[in-house]
Formats: structure tokens, sequence, C-alpha cells
């Protein structure tokens, strides 16, 4: 490079190069840091929680499709005025039985807020945070679970994921502990690590994901011992998946049906989290 062109000093502090390399956006989005990546995503929560003095959580997953009551009547009778203008449309007829699905299923939103509510209202006391409420920081189950802990006025965990849709937080989480993440492993990950039960109201895909998962592995013993409590199970989960006929196929053992207890109501699934953990400290 000839004299006349050698840059300045100035202009040397701005090149890409110059730049910290933590500050320095071309370079974390580059394949090849995607291990530094996956690293901060584990660490900032992890801080976070620990700023937070959070011991242990209760983890809530469910529908993001299954809004309060008022809001998913409000959706019946946009559908069912949607219909009343084209009655033979088959897709417009099949709105119509799905918001009056998730109008029924709409009881598990209050299900889920009340049952949040008991556990923040009783949890209330310690200096140190326990059984802090943690969803998927969503709407639907997600925000009547966050909205319950807010009803108690207490802290509660909203892990977002970045996602073409449904990926707003609720407005119920607290703004220190809503967090964002790109890698579902490191998410689910932050799901179980300080979890002291795991509650799954109806949901689909991604409720099954996260249900199945910790099931295998509670099965395999490759994480703490918590109890899973399943919401409707006699309403929802035995219509979508037959447990029993798992055990008759011999593909799971008998014993593994002991994996989770069915819950009709908040204070029987608090109370059996709680007699849970008192025999494991018996």
């Amino acid at each position: 490079m000839s004299q006349e062109k050698l840059p300045t000093s100035l202009e040397l502090m701005c090149t890409p190069s110059f730049r910290l390399a933590y500050r320095d956006p071309e370079l974390m989005e580059q394949p090849e840091m995607r291990s530094v990546r996956l690293q901060l995503e584990a660490m900032k929560p992890q801080l976070a929680m620990w700023k937070a003095k959070i011991d242990s959580t209760i983890v809530v997953f469910g529908s993001a499709r299954i809004h309060d009551p008022s809001e998913a009547r409000h959706n019946v009778q946009v559908a069912e005025m949607l219909l009343a203008e084209r009655p033979s449309d088959r897709r417009l007829q099949m709105k119509v039985r799905q918001a009056k699905h998730l109008l029924e299923l709409s009881a598990y939103y209050q299900m889920a807020q009340e049952f949040s509510r008991l556990v923040s209202e009783e949890c209330k006391q310690d200096e140190r945070k326990n059984y802090v409420i943690v969803t998927g920081g969503g709407p639907g189950i997600m925000e009547a679970a966050n909205r319950g802990a807010w009803d108690a006025e207490m802290p509660s965990v909203g892990l977002n994921i970045k996602l073409p849709r449904e990926q707003q937080p609720n407005r119920y989480i607290s703004p220190d502990l809503c967090f964002q993440f790109h890698y579902f492993a490191i998410r689910k990950m932050h799901f179980l690590l300080l979890a002291k039960a795991l509650v799954v109201f109806p949901g689909g895909f991604g409720t099954f994901d996260e249900l199945f998962e910790t099931l295998t592995l509670r099965q395999t013993g490759r994480m703490q011992r918590i109890p899973i409590v399943l919401f409707g199970k006699k309403n929802f989960w035995d219509k979508v998946i037959d447990f029993q006929f798992l055990v008759d196929c011999g593909v799971i053992d008998v014993s593994d049906l002991d994996l989770f207890f069915p819950a009709e109501t908040p204070q029987q699934a608090w109370d059996y989290i709680k007699r849970f953990h008192e025999r494991d400290e018996a």
C-alpha cells in the first residue's frame, strides 16, 4: 500500500476487525460461532435466575391457542358470523367447530391461572424463591400461568422461542425474567434445570414434545425426580394417546404409568406436588 493511501487511526478503529469480539454482530452470527451462541443462551437466563434468588421452579406447559373464556366466546361468535355469510364453506365450518372446542378447553385457562396463584401465594414467605412459575412465555395457557403468579404479586419466568408466530411474550411475565431463545435445546434445558414439578395442560405438538421429552428423561433416570401432572387426562389426554395400549404392546412398562398423575383441579395438583416432595424428603 502506498503511503498516500495509509488509513488514519480513526479509520482503522471503524473497521469490523477492530471491534471487540463480543460486540461484533457479524462475527457472532457466523456458523462457526454456534457453540459460543449456545453458551451465551445457556448462561444469560442462569445468571438472571441467580440474581433473582430463584432456587426452584414449577414448569407449566399447554396450548398457546387456549384462551380466556371471554375471548374464546368472542372467537366463536366471529367464526359463526363469517360462516353465516358463506354457509357452504367447509373451511369456515371447520373454523366454527374448532372455535367451539377451544371454548370448551378455555376452562383450562382458568385452572392454569388458579393453579399458579395457589402455588405463588403459598410460596410467598421465603426470601429464597421456590416453586417459581415458568412457562414458554407465550399466550394461551402460558399467559394464564404467568397471570396467576402476577395475581399473587410474585415473579414468574417466560422462556420465549423465536418462531414465525405465537412467539410474542405475554404481559404477565416479570420483565427481568422474560427471555428469548433461538435454540430449542437450550430452552428445554432451562425448563427443567431447576424444576420441582411439571404441570401439563391440553396442547398441540409443542406441548406433546415437551411432555414426552420429560417423560423420557424421567423414565431413563437422566434428570431429577419430579412429579408430572396431567390436567384433563380423561377428557383430553386419553383421547389423543392410549397410554394403556403402549403398555399392552410392551413398548413401555406398566410402572411407567406412575410417572404422571392425573389432576382435575388446581388444589389437587398442588397437593400432589407437595406430597411427592414430602415423601422424597422423608
